[in-house]
């Protein structure tokens, strides 16, 4: 509604030719701004959702009925890299001093846009190299050739001709061969992540991780670890797989006794104490061992799996978790969910406490997208921290 008063008067104003004075206007209000305090932000709640969802939802294991077992996801994601090859570039890598993150990708394409780089025949008939032979690959970078050795014979990479390898050969001649060092590491670390189950436990790939290990430690005393993140957790995964079976078997077995303590005998904190002095003692350079957390939380996670599943075999037949699976991404607990589809109709046989922890392990391990770090940090909340059975 509008006061039309004013208007009435000044028309009557006309009309009749009187003066009368105009009623004033009521001041207007003015209105004092107000600013509400504002919400939190989408990343502030999504940050908030991922830290408090795992936590709730193994506060509800404790009371809530075991729920049926589901198949786990077999799908394996591909770690190759594919690598564009360059071979018409007019410059030589040779004439710059690497990068602090010179990468074995980037090594490669270096290498192969070198002018004196020749690539070999296809159509011409593999015969294993002579030792000779592989040491001159390595002085001219024939990064091809190495590679097909790589594929064909690969123990040729590890032998020792000489008082070298072509590892050290590679080192010793310099920086300008670098690359090629950081290559014949990237071919190391592929194969022990390639490693056939079947392939292990045979006497002679025990050999060849022996003599594997010796080449990683040599380029990581040679400071190659530097440039190559990833290369101090293939030492460590090729140590344990070659020599390290009896100390998974010992440390697994504390740390199911520390599971049977519930959360007194603090399990999580037992196995990631015993990882950390077994990388102190092999590596001893606190530098390297900062490099090696994601390394460490994985081994971590998996002797409470190790643990936990040798608890349930004393109650149930079921066969153990190879030891070969230790720390080498998600193996173990694949196995363990394996084992838990297998023996599901046996698992009521098992104290209420070990289903328990079972279950915890089974939810929080879960998922690729939650790194190992942020999973020992759930467990410990639970295992060591929680209220517990």
């Amino acid at each position: 509604m509008f006061n039309n008063a004013s208007l009435i008067h000044s028309l009557k104003g006309n009309v009749d030719q009187d003066e009368e004075p105009r009623p004033l206007a009521r001041p207007r209000v003015s209105s004092e701004r107000c600013l509400p305090e504002r919400l939190p932000s989408g990343g502030f709640l999504q940050r908030e959702a991922e830290y408090s969802a795992p936590r709730a939802i193994l506060r509800q294991l404790r009371r809530s009925p075991s729920p049926p077992q589901t198949p786990v996801d077999e799908e394996a994601d591909s770690d190759e890299e594919q690598t564009t090859i360059q071979t018409d570039a007019p410059e030589s890598p040779m004439d710059t001093p690497p990068s602090p993150t010179f990468s074995i990708k980037s090594a490669v394409r270096s290498v192969l846009r070198a002018k004196s780089f020749q690539q070999r025949p296809q159509s011409a008939p593999w015969k294993e190299p002579q030792p000779f032979e592989v040491f001159r690959a390595v002085e001219r970078k024939d990064i091809m050739f190495l590679m097909e050795i790589r594929d064909r014979a690969f123990p040729l990479l590890l032998r020792k001709t000489g008082d070298a390898t072509p590892l050290l050969h590679a080192m010793r001649i310099g920086r300008s061969h670098r690359d090629v060092a950081i290559i014949l590491v990237g071919a190391f670390s592929r194969w022990v992540n390639n490693l056939e189950d079947v392939e292990i436990v045979k006497p002679k790939t025990r050999v060849l991780l022996k003599a594997l290990r010796t080449n990683l430690k040599l380029a990581i005393d040679l400071g190659l670890a530097k440039s190559q993140s990833d290369l101090t957790a293939s030492f460590m995964q090729t140590l344990v797989m070659s020599e390290g079976e009896r100390w998974v078997r010992d440390q697994a077995y504390n740390v199911s006794l520390a599971l049977r303590a519930g959360t007194a005998g603090k399990p999580v904190e037992t196995a990631s104490a015993a990882v950390r002095r077994f990388t102190t003692k092999e590596l001893g350079k606190a530098s390297l061992i900062a490099a090696l957390e994601d390394y460490i939380a994985n081994a971590t996670v998996d002797l409470l799996v190790l643990g936990a599943w040798a608890w349930a075999t004393e109650t149930i037949d079921a066969q153990l978790i190879p030891t070969y699976y230790f720390a080498r991404d998600d193996r173990v607990f694949k196995a363990l969910c394996d084992r838990l589809r297998q023996h599901e109709s046996e698992l009521p046989k098992l104290s209420r406490r070990l289903r328990w922890q079972l279950r915890v392990l089974k939810v929080a391990l879960e998922g690729k997208t939650t790194t190992f770090r942020r999973k020992v940090e759930l467990l410990s909340g639970e295992l060591d921290e929680g209220d517990g059975l």
